[in-house]
């Protein structure tokens, strides 16, 4: 391990063999850090904190601290963060509370900017983007492929569907359903995320379908019940409509208009 001689790491902390950490770090006695990780300058890790291979950490980053809920009273919970993330400067992240299943979870290869805060008890998928100070309250949802633009916030419980986009500054109390992009002060659906997914590898006809899938959800004013009935007759044509119902059955809160 190349650990600086300024950094402070207790024994009972686990790291593999090739962890890097910079110069006055912290590391507490319950975390974990897998192989090829570097951890930058003045970055504190604590509590029951989980941190996978291969991921770069900089500096003055606080991750596993305390969740910022007064219902919270010492639980033994956790922070889990998976493989090849980059988590750059000032960012902070909690881990979870009893409520909400003791864990927080983010997942592999995401780019998190700086700035970003991460509540306790949210759930980030894979290959997601957070621009600088975008910030999640506590049990938000993030599916894979997600972008949220600097300086957009996300209110507790609310799910943001996969491949979707939060634009700069978005305010988001309600959930985003999958391949929507979103924009305002109150945020509002603006369309399907199309250059997104034609980055992704989505050919004109796969784009043509969930532009269908849009209309039904936001062009036509029919009820939840009947919406998700067409949308699943619709999955029928395209498996990429299926995240669509899925995500109506699942989410906690009334999804964003």
């Amino acid at each position: 391990m190349k650990v600086h001689a300024s950094a402070l790491v207790d024994p009972q902390a686990t790291l593999a063999e090739d962890v890097e950490v910079g110069p006055y770090s912290i590391i507490g006695p319950q975390v974990s850090i897998g192989a090829g990780t570097r951890i930058g300058a003045h970055v504190v890790l604590t509590g029951r904190t989980s941190i996978g291979e291969h991921n770069r950490i900089f500096q003055f980053c606080s991750l596993g601290e305390e969740p910022q809920d007064m219902k919270y009273a010492g639980e033994d919970t956790s922070l889990v963060i998976g493989n090849h993330n980059t988590i750059r400067e000032y960012c902070t992240f909690n881990r979870g509370t009893l409520q909400g299943g003791g864990e927080t979870l983010i997942g592999d290869h995401n780019w998190i900017m700086a700035y970003v805060h991460i509540a306790h008890d949210c759930r980030v998928g894979n290959r997601t983007v957070f621009a600088n100070n975008a910030s999640l309250a506590g049990h938000v949802s993030v599916d894979d492929w997600v972008i949220l633009g600097g300086f957009s916030v996300v209110h507790q419980y609310c799910s943001i569907g996969q491949h979707s986009f939060l634009s700069f500054g978005s305010k988001i109390n309600q959930s985003v359903p999958p391949y929507v992009v979103t924009g305002g002060d109150s945020a509002r659906a603006r369309g399907i995320n199309s250059e997104g997914l034609r980055r992704r590898g989505f050919d004109s006809a796969r784009i043509r379908l969930l532009k269908r899938a849009y209309t039904l959800l936001y062009r036509r004013d029919l009820p939840l019940e009947d919406t998700v009935a067409e949308l699943q007759g619709l999955a029928g044509e395209s498996a990429d409509i299926q995240p669509i119902v899925d995500f109506l059955a699942q989410t906690q809160r009334s999804y964003i208009h």
